[in-house]
């Protein structure tokens, strides 16, 4: 028999073998790059879906509670603290009359400052002032006037000296600060605190010069005062995020205190509804805060992987949410 010598591969069947494994390979990575895309931007929308939540959610409580004192009394509100309307004060957070207040992208917010810097108010965007009462759970024993104090019938409760609270009956309600607390028997003394009460009275109407005496009814409800002030701000990774301020007990003294929220919010445009009126206007449209009885808010959102997008760039997504003022609504 004749025997042939051994032979390998020709370079043309090499270069063919080669050609198609590159088309195999090449197709194998564009569906794997795809899938990652396409988990990436998934993943990012899942971000922006559930920060999304958070912020309506959280923004919706505050909304819902403006207003409350937890009692039904018909919005009459004392207010005796030093930096209220009542005495010549102009803090955003006590002016009760204020319970629902809104600025537009141009106008000031007396809550925050507008700016480049970190927690500043980005310009352009609107923001949301918002009073109400939060749940303590503290009511009247006995009201020893004009002592200027309370007992209390819980044997402990959250409250501190220094914060502000509202005291309210089926007759009205007030804001005051608690000077002093011990055991069960809070006092609200108008010489010492900051900012301090104009006067022992917790009458309505508000006289700061008054000389008499306003007895709260035994179970008279307790709670703090719950001041916010929601809006957009620069974050410290050079990014934007919704910010709240509220009142932080700061040494006795009520701070107001700006804290992020939740990140990736990059705008807030906010429109308002006033009891007998049709639709939602801005808030340069408003034409009386006292009878908003509903906020609609939109925001604006991209990921937090700059990169989750079909172009390589932040996914951005923008969300609506309509809240009713509860307290307003009949």
């Amino acid at each position: 028999m004749k025997r042939h010598p051994l032979a390998g591969f020709t370079l043309i069947e090499l270069m063919v073998a080669m050609l198609l494994g590159l088309v195999v390979i090449a197709g194998v990575t564009s569906v794997f790059l795809a899938n990652q895309r396409a988990h990436r931007t998934n993943l990012a929308l899942g971000d922006v879906q559930d920060n999304t939540r958070i912020a309506f959610e959280m923004m919706a409580r505050d909304i819902r509670d403006a207003g409350l004192t937890g009692c039904s009394n018909d919005g009459r509100v004392a207010n005796v603290l030093n930096n209220g309307p009542a005495a010549g004060g102009s803090a955003w957070w006590a002016n009760w009359n204020h319970a629902v207040v809104g600025y537009g992208g141009s106008q000031t917010d007396p809550a925050v400052t507008t700016g480049t810097a970190e927690r500043n108010r980005v310009s352009g965007t609107d923001s949301l002032a918002l009073l109400g009462g939060e749940g303590v759970g503290a009511s009247v024993k006995a009201n020893a006037e004009p002592a200027a104090t309370f007992t209390l019938n819980e044997a402990s409760t959250d409250l501190k000296t220094g914060d502000v609270m509202v005291v309210c009956d089926p007759d009205h309600a007030t804001l005051v600060q608690i000077t002093g607390l011990g055991g069960t028997t809070l006092s609200h003394v108008g010489a010492t605190g900051s900012p301090g009460n104009c006067t022992t009275d917790l009458n309505y109407p508000t006289v700061c010069s008054s000389s008499a005496s306003y007895v709260f009814a035994t179970n008279a409800q307790i709670t703090r005062l719950r001041a916010a002030d929601w809006y957009v701000g620069n974050n410290p990774d050079k990014g934007r995020s919704l910010y709240r301020v509220s009142l932080a007990n700061n040494a006795g003294v009520p701070t107001p205190t700006a804290e992020e929220m939740v990140r990736g919010v990059t705008n807030m445009s906010i429109a308002y509804h006033q009891s007998g009126n049709t639709g939602f206007v801005a808030a340069s449209g408003v034409s009386n805060w006292a009878q908003v009885d509903a906020v609609q808010v939109r925001l604006w959102l991209e990921s937090a992987d700059q990169h989750a997008g079909t172009d390589a760039k932040p996914l951005q997504r923008n969300f609506t949410a309509t809240t009713t003022v509860r307290n307003r609504v009949n």
